[in-house]
């Protein structure tokens, strides 16, 4: 690897999980002497259970290692020295054109063992959102550990204090009102159950308000957890979908442009904006769905209604976390490559990156913008 790939790794390492990184070498140091980490792991293999695997838009020098075109590629980083990872890593491409070649020499795997399915469902989802990432693995019969889907530190930080503005009105209607939010005792205490890595038998302030079993009550507030990050990511991406909607449809590429990718750029603006308020369109019903069974125990006092809501919240997970992610990998993404005085790209490079949007939006292959470089051939 370069100098400057050694640095990001060591920079990688230091992050939890994101919807772009599942850093399986920072779980493994946090959770690797446990008993559900060493049961259910997410790899048999100990070096891909200990792998960074990253959500990489691919650059064109990097395009040449698929034979079918794509813009985003599921990317796994095996550290060279666990220790150390300063010395830098190797990488392979999900996908990638000699991928199971490359599988059976290094890992000893086949096409039909688990480890190389599970990295090819990993490879499907757009984005490494833990609820997502749960419910997708679960129904396609891949049972892992719950460590893997826990919320990074950096957003644990981030949606603390929204946490406790949600459950403000809810500890009220359970001990009666009366909370000092300042001193907060029963506030936090809700909000560090709720967030808690490590769900345990109290039921004295949720599994009793929502009529919740034992046995229901880890997956309940799994959902319940899972719904309040939504919220949360929804609020904070949402700021920057205006900026991107605008920047998109007035961005011009630098030099001359010929009068058909003129055409097509201009085709690609309005079906990206189209879709970009689609996805916010779809994410807020869903989110509304949430308010509404949320306000019938508050303020209804039904809490069978929001349980059963709860109950059956991962069939929503799916769609949720799609919208969620394609409007935040194009918002980062935006705010990224053109808000901080990156130099305006040309034509191709600019319909690469418009096509990368429109895939991640779930824009149909037939409409989608093609760049005038060929795909390579299989």
């Amino acid at each position: 690897m370069t100098d400057r790939n050694v640095r990001n790794l060591s920079r990688l390492e230091a992050k939890g999980s994101s919807s772009r990184l599942l850093n399986l070498h920072r779980i493994a140091l946090e959770y690797g002497a446990t008993a559900e980490w060493g049961d259910q792991p997410m790899f048999s293999d100990r070096r891909l259970n200990r792998a960074l695997i990253i959500k990489h838009r691919l650059r064109r020098d990097e395009l040449q290692n698929f034979r079918h075109r794509r813009f985003v590629a599921t990317k796994v980083v095996l550290p060279i020295d666990p220790r150390a990872l300063g010395v830098g890593g190797r990488f392979m491409f999900v996908g990638q054109a000699n991928f199971y070649r490359t599988l059976a020499t290094n890992f000893g795997l086949n096409r039909e063992d688990e480890d190389t399915r599970r990295l090819e469902l990993l490879d499907r989802l757009p984005a490494f959102d833990p609820f997502l990432m749960r419910e997708y693995l679960r129904t396609n019969g891949a049972i892992v550990a719950p460590c893997y889907f826990n919320i990074s530190k950096g957003d644990l930080n981030g949606i603390t204090e929204f946490v406790k503005s949600e459950v403000e009105s809810l500890v009220n209607l359970s001990i009666g009102g009366g909370v000092d939010t300042k001193s907060g005792n029963p506030v936090a205490r809700m909000t560090s159950i709720i967030l808690s890595t490590k769900l345990g038998s109290d039921l004295t302030l949720l599994g009793q308000t929502f009529r919740l079993e034992p046995e229901q009550y880890r997956e309940g507030v799994f959902c319940w957890k899972g719904f309040l990050y939504y919220k949360w990511m929804n609020a904070r991406t949402m700021s920057g979908v205006r900026e991107v909607t605008e920047g998109v449809r007035t961005i011009r590429p630098r030099g001359l442009v010929d009068t058909s990718v003129a055409v097509e750029l201009d085709r690609s603006r309005e079906r990206i904006c189209e879709q970009i308020l689609q996805a916010c369109d779809d994410a807020g019903r869903m989110i509304a769905a949430y308010d509404r069974a949320y306000e019938a125990l508050v303020v209804g006092g039904r809490p069978e209604q929001f349980r059963d809501f709860l109950l059956a919240a991962p069939r929503l997970f799916a769609r949720l976390g799609e919208r969620l992610g394609a409007i935040e990998h194009i918002t980062s993404f935006w705010s990224y490559r053109f808000v901080h005085g990156e130099v305006t790209p040309d034509a191709a490079e600019l319909l690469d990156i418009f096509s990368d949007f429109e895939t991640s939006l779930g824009v149909p292959e037939t409409r989608r913008t093609n760049s005038s470089e060929p795909a390579v051939a299989a």
